[in-house]
């Protein structure tokens, strides 16, 4: 017994840098977010901000390809890669189609109703029951979404849903990836992920076509560099700290977006919005910290 300070300090510091880690993920990702939607103001097609994130990521993935050889890409899950990839993407381009037509706050938080959508996609494909105390905050969270997208209101627009189905892609990449990496190595599922994504992004980049003002292509190449930065630092945090720690985490990005918002666009939330925001976040919270797998 005598060594358990000594333990006790050392998860806390884990638990530390696992958070930080995260937290600088989701900093991260929000400034992508900012990026894409100032590009969406510069009449940059959301198809070759995908390609350029895409791209730019998947070069980063080849020197550990190298380095491995083509025997550390053989895997027994290429269809669990390939629907991991479809979601990420079908995520990506919701997203930024949204971004160009609403708040970057409201975006991300329906966005971020992935984690409310998880259980419910994990029912009805693996036939997994919700546990009785995920309902109430599954309700709350829904609650919230629901005051966000304002149905029967004159600020309700196409555009909401739209950025809600880039929460249902992201929920669908978040049952896959965890899926994937009780047997997939961290390299490997970048490298599938970036590969299936290029790959399904180029022809929609082809055939939207438009033409990218040269003064795009430094911001372009930051959203790319600073996206596979985000990959690397989130699965670096999975190693301090457990995926019901880090999850809630991800709700910080509609703080982000939201003083994004207010400091670059001069836009600010009003009180229904902000009552939702705050339903969506706790409903989110209280899920995952109620999961029967929660130390995992």
């Amino acid at each position: 017994m005598a060594d358990f300070p000594f333990r006790f300090s050392q998860d806390r510091r884990r638990l530390a840098i696992g958070v930080g880690l995260s937290l600088l993920t989701v900093f991260l990702s929000a400034t992508v977010a900012a990026v894409g939607k100032h590009l969406s103001g510069m009449q940059v097609p959301v198809s070759a901000m995908i390609v350029a994130q895409y791209s730019i990521s998947f070069v980063f993935t080849l020197p550990s390809v190298a380095r491995g050889g083509v025997a550390s890409l053989r895997s027994e899950r290429l269809p669990m890669h390939f629907l991991r990839g479809l979601s990420g993407v079908a995520c990506f381009y919701f997203y930024f189609f949204a971004l160009s037509k609403i708040s970057l706050l409201e975006a991300t938080l329906l966005r971020n109703s992935a984690p409310l959508m998880v259980p419910l996609l994990i029912f009805l494909a693996l036939r997994e029951p919700v546990s009785r105390r995920s309902l109430p905050p599954l309700l709350l969270g829904f609650a919230g979404v629901v005051l966000v997208l304002r149905p029967g209101f004159a600020e309700l627009s196409i555009w909401h849903l739209v950025a809600l189905g880039s929460g249902l892609g992201l929920a669908i990449s978040m049952i896959t990836t965890r899926m994937l990496a009780s047997t997939e190595p961290a390299n490997r599922i970048l490298f599938y992920y970036f590969s299936v994504s290029l790959m399904v992004s180029v022809p929609f980049f082809l055939w939207q076509g438009g033409d990218v003002h040269l003064s795009a292509y430094p911001w372009l190449l930051y959203m790319g560099v600073v996206i596979y930065l985000c990959f690397l630092l989130y699965t670096w945090a999975y190693r301090y700290a457990s995926a019901s720690v880090l999850a809630p985490t991800s709700y910080f990005a509609v703080v982000f977006g939201g003083v994004l918002d207010w400091l670059i666009w001069g836009l600010l939330p009003d009180t229904l919005t902000l009552i939702g925001i705050a339903l969506v976040i706790l409903g989110g919270v209280m899920v995952v910290g109620g999961r029967d797998d929660a130390k995992t």
